[in-house]
């Protein structure tokens, strides 16, 4: 068992907010780095490691959302949570399309925030690099769950963390009925209006990587969820 803490990234312009947090998440065991723009959130993590983000969304110099573009065009798993006085549909469907990991509106129960972290780090291994090693054969495709591609004809093509997961839960249960709700809840831990409509954008990208294959289909099953169909061998 490591005794290295997981580092989270917290940028917040509220100096008072982030001072609090810090000192709560510290207590509990991270290691937590603050900055009170997102441009210096972004200097410190193009220099630094970390296991998680905390963004606030409304920050002076650059934006939680101009931030999270940037961290995920650098790094496509790293978990994400929004925390934030913005409240509207539109604004939690923004970060979810970032591939937020949650959106936490303010103001939030610390220890509520906590189980938060710690549920969505119970699904990162300590070290990001740590995953099974895994190649599956879907069709014409060769996914290799590890590295996070799918390769074809040739060309391999990267995919997110979440695209993965997703993907190689599609393969487990591989032509018979997937209820949404036990997608949900097995790769977000909760079942909810937001993270349905983030599964749903998956589901189309992933449908487009498997385009060139016309043997493999991910049905919709109305009102329960779907079918990945897979010849068998």
């Amino acid at each position: 068992m490591s005794d290295e803490k997981q580092r989270i990234l917290l940028a917040e312009d509220d100096l008072n907010l982030g001072v609090l947090l810090v000192d709560y998440l510290e207590a509990e065991g991270f290691e937590v780095k603050l900055c009170k723009d997102g441009e210096l959130a972004l200097k410190l993590f193009n220099h630094q490691k970390f296991n998680l983000c905390l963004l606030d969304v409304m920050m002076p110099k650059m934006d939680g959302f101009s931030l999270a573009k940037e961290i995920r065009r650098k790094n496509e798993i790293i978990p994400i949570i929004f925390i934030t006085a913005r409240s509207l549909r539109e604004d939690k469907l923004k970060g979810y399309g970032l591939n937020a990991d949650d959106y936490i509106i303010k103001p939030f129960d610390e220890e509520e925030l906590l189980w938060k972290i710690k549920a969505i780090l119970r699904r990162f291994p300590l070290n990001l690099n740590e995953r099974k090693a895994e190649i599956n054969s879907l069709g014409h495709y060769a996914f290799d769950f590890s590295n996070q591609s799918l390769s074809h004809d040739g060309k391999t093509r990267r995919i997110t963390e979440k695209e993965s997961d997703i993907l190689n839960y599609l393969w487990e249960h591989r032509n018979k009925v997937i209820k949404r709700e036990d997608v949900l809840k097995a790769l977000w831990g909760e079942n909810n209006y937001f993270y349905g409509r983030s599964l749903d954008v998956f589901i189309t990208k992933i449908r487009k990587y498997l385009k060139d294959d016309p043997t493999l289909t991910i049905e919709n099953v109305f009102g329960v969820g779907f079918i990945f169909n897979v010849p068998e061998n």
